[in-house]
């Protein structure tokens, strides 16, 4: 069955309440140009170059994009007001150019973003794209990237306005589980809403999966790849968007414990039950990208691109072990060299002895338009409009929390990690997980 396209039929499919909306916007839904003001939005970001999240966001809500078996050209209904950029290099700056072009205003300051110069809050909602620049790294391999100094900056802005609004963080909430539960509790005590995270849970999934919620699940694994940290939360929230629909038994959706293993331990680690040679393969069997030959010398023979961050691209295998709150297992493999994208596999239990599995591929299409931040953007409207994140920020705390404990292991000499920090964080899963059922690119066939 094909899932619909546009919210209306989307929801009459399913029978979900307005609110669990499908990403894809009908066009009677979106705010009208001209028939109310329309909502503000400051941007606080790293940098603004091709290609930067920066770039693909921002530029989604100036210039529109397409959406194939919609109307055509999606216009944010959304005015960027400001645009903050902490580092700007002359020679691949585009953020400056940009705003001159569009009419922002182009802020020295967080707070002169989020204030236009008045002196109080005067945005209806924030972006913060702390994604790309030049930022240290820490002993774990983790970029410092600056989200929660922006985030605190922004919070005394809404302190000093003694008013607040809806904020997007792009990606994790920050490097550091404490200051990442540190934002998340400020949202709460200053009742803004808050959403955070990538594209990887709304993108398109080949094929199309949505496990019902409250089944029983056996098993999940995930093979990805790229940057340790940087998309080892890709992989993370792939896997966590699938399993939080899991039947939990009353149990929280936190996590105990993690271990990271490398190289052969990850190879002997499968043969000893702790991954699943059979969710692998079934996981593999969706990559666009797999590699021919053999996995074990293909993640040897890899070599990383050259360039500053290649140091966190490893050539060798890389996996996470992560263990529940609930009882329930699950892991992470990042092969270098054998693939370039990334899938899931989950084993469901079926009644009785029977079990079922499924997979899919988190589909991102590649640059330059990167088409996956269509989803995303597309979500983030939602969130502005309605002042509700479309899934709990809980995912994203847990999800940075697991990586976080992952990196620590590693430089712990490969030690299983408790984490009596996570094991509490609770939620419930949205009844509809909000991947995008439309199109890629236009489906019609050729009449020849």
């Amino acid at each position: 069955m094909t899932p619909p396209a546009t919210r209306r039929e989307f929801l009459g499919a399913t029978g979900l309440a307005v609110g669990s909306a499908s990403l894809a916007l009908a066009a009677d839904d979106r705010p009208r140009t001209g028939s109310t003001p329309r909502m503000k939005l400051a941007v606080v970001t790293s940098v603004y170059h091709y290609l930067s999240h920066a770039y693909h966001i921002v530029g989604r809500f100036l210039d529109g994009f397409v959406i194939h078996g919609e109307d055509g050209l999606h216009r944010p209904g959304f005015e960027i007001a400001s645009l903050f950029i902490e580092q700007v290099a002359e020679e691949t700056d585009l953020g400056r150019a940009k705003a001159a072009r569009n009419q922002v205003r182009l802020s020295p300051s967080i707070a002169d973003a989020l204030t236009l110069g008045t002196g109080k809050l005067a945005v209806d909602g924030v972006l913060l794209i702390a994604e790309h620049g030049d930022y240290p790294y820490n002993e774990k391999l983790q970029k410092l990237y600056p989200r929660g100094r922006f985030f605190r900056e922004v919070t005394d802005v809404f302190r000093a306005s003694k008013r607040s609004v809806p904020v997007f963080v792009d990606k994790h909430l920050s490097y550091s589980r404490p200051e990442a539960r540190s934002m998340v509790e400020q949202a709460q005590e200053l009742q803004f809403p808050l959403m955070a995270g990538s594209s990887l849970p709304i993108t398109w999934r080949l094929p199309a999966l949505e496990v019902p919620l409250g089944r029983r699940w056996n098993e999940a694994l995930v093979v990805s790849r790229g940057d340790l940290e940087i998309f080892g939360f890709h992989a993370l929230e792939t896997l966590q968007c699938m399993v939080e629909r899991r039947d939990r038994q009353g149990k929280p959706q936190g996590v105990v414990a993690v271990t990271c293993l490398e190289g052969d331990a990850v190879w002997d680690a499968g043969e000893k039950g702790g991954w699943s040679r059979q969710l692998l393969d079934q996981a593999l069997s969706r990559s666009h990208t797999v590699n021919p030959g053999d996995m074990r010398q293909n993640t040897l023979d890899f070599k990383p691109p050259a360039g500053r961050d290649f140091q966190t691209r490893l050539r060798h295998p890389i996996a996470f072990l992560v263990e529940y709150a609930d009882g329930f297992r699950a892991s992470v493999l990042i092969l270098n060299g054998h693939v370039d994208d990334t899938t899931f596999a989950g084993r469901l239990a079926a009644g009785g002895d029977r079990e079922e599995i499924v997979s899919t591929l988190a589909y991102l299409p590649a640059p330059p338009g990167a088409r996956f931040f269509d989803p995303l953007v597309l979500r983030i409207e939602d969130f502005l409009t309605k002042k509700q994140p479309p899934y709990p920020v809980e995912r994203t705390l847990l999800t940075g929390g697991i990586l976080d404990a992952a990196l620590e292991s590693r430089i712990r000499n490969h030690q299983r990690i408790e984490t009596p920090d996570l094991a509490t964080i609770d939620y419930q899963a949205p009844a509809d997980s909000g991947y995008i059922r439309t199109p890629v690119a236009n489906p019609e066939a050729n009449k020849v």
